[in-house]
């Protein structure tokens, strides 16, 4: 029994020592990352469609520290593709983790939405949104202030406090500036239609785009305008959303690094997350 706890010391003490080394740490990782992502673009009901082997390297080289600023993400999709839910999804995840190791600061959402300009005016002079929504185009990278949005992300990464606008979306196109205050974090990630356009792409470190059938997308918006009493207006929204998508948001999946599947359940992609924050736990924890 002895000889079997001295050798098992001294095997825990080698491993440590290899993992010493900077290049070595890296190495380690980035040949654990592409075994995790091996094994779920693999997997029966993937959540990926494609990833790209530079982005698990670059992975690899922030999660080793031989990059040491923080990271963004930037997570597109058309409307209803399951962004959101998913940038949710992730961020929560990565709380939970942070908050069980006392880790501060570990990741702030920058919501994409929350850069829509401000019509208020218009809504009041239209009588309602629905009426509005019909002659303002909501759908295209002109209706958001993108360039104010790529200039918070960059003040975060270079660990710059800023405060952030905030859009109504229930129906008035109010948009209150200064008014949310976000810390500089580990990890900055933001979702939205215009994320990864040209304007504010390359503000982010990793680039997500989800894709989704026109099927759930469809049945996705229209239970989105009911709750949004979008009222006889739903079917111009949307057919002026899908015809602007492929102009303006279908494109950007050339950009993306990670493709996802944005019919995966809920639960696939938390579970993907922890896996990755498992090997953080080995290396770090």
């Amino acid at each position: 029994m002895q000889n079997t706890l001295t050798k098992n010391y001294t095997d825990v003490n080698k491993s440590k020592s290899f993992l010493n080394s900077d290049k070595n740490l890296f190495l380690y990782i980035e040949k654990r990352l592409n075994q995790i992502f091996s094994n779920e673009l693999t997997s029966e009901n993937s959540i990926f469609k494609k990833v790209k082997p530079s982005a698990i390297k670059k992975m690899a080289l922030f999660l080793s520290n031989n990059i040491t600023r923080s990271c963004s993400i930037g997570i597109a999709g058309e409307t209803a593709s399951g962004k959101s839910t998913i940038a949710l999804d992730i961020i929560n995840t990565i709380q939970n983790f942070a908050d069980e190791y006392c880790i501060e600061n570990a990741i702030t959402r920058i919501n994409t939405d929350d850069y829509y300009y401000d019509r208020s005016d218009m809504v009041k002079k239209a009588g309602s949104f629905a009426e509005f929504a019909k002659h303002y185009d909501l759908d295209v990278p002109e209706a958001l202030e993108l360039e104010l949005m790529k200039m918070h992300i960059k003040s975060l990464l270079f660990g710059k406090e800023v405060y952030l606008p905030e859009y109504d979306m229930s129906g008035t196109a109010i948009r209150r500036d200064n008014v949310k205050l976000a810390l500089p974090s580990k990890i900055i990630i933001s979702e939205g239609l215009f994320t990864l356009t040209d304007k504010v792409v390359d503000a982010f470190d990793f680039k997500i785009y989800v894709d989704v059938s026109h099927n759930i997308q469809k049945e996705r918006f229209y239970r989105r305008a009911e709750e949004r009493d979008l009222g006889d207006s739903a079917d111009e929204v949307y057919e002026n959303a899908s015809n602007k998508a492929k102009t303006h948001i279908h494109p950007t999946a050339s950009k993306a690094d990670i493709i996802l599947s944005g019919e995966a359940d809920r639960s696939a992609y938390r579970k993907f997350i922890n896996q990755i924050l498992m090997l953080v736990k080995e290396i770090y924890f």
